[in-house]
């Protein structure tokens, strides 16, 4: 369950201008695929930062559960044409049948 809390407001403020897509994708890593990686890439060129929001406010905590929740978390320019990734990683409580 924490991906999905986790994954979600990454997704929800992803930016996105017109014609461009958000892409997600989840995979097994580690060298024993004992952790579960989450990535959100998007158009935007903007790097997120974690930030404290007052009471009243009703976004910018998203990132905030990502460092709380999240054994690893980065950001990162997209390697070939415009945008950012996002990315988290949680470790898994089994092995792989």
């Amino acid at each position: 369950m924490r991906h999905i809390l986790i994954w979600l407001p990454q997704y929800r403020h992803a930016k996105v201008p017109p014609g461009r897509e958000i892409w997600a994708r989840a995979f097994l890593s580690g060298e024993t695929a004992t952790r579960l990686r989450v990535e959100v890439t998007d158009a935007s060129p903007t790097l997120p930062a974690v930030r404290t929001p007052s009471a009243g406010e009703e976004s910018g905590r998203g990132l905030t559960l990502v460092v709380l929740l999240a054994g690893a978390w980065g950001t990162r320019p997209r390697e070939t044409g415009v945008g950012k990734t996002v990315w988290f990683e949680l470790g898994l409580n089994y092995s792989p049948a």
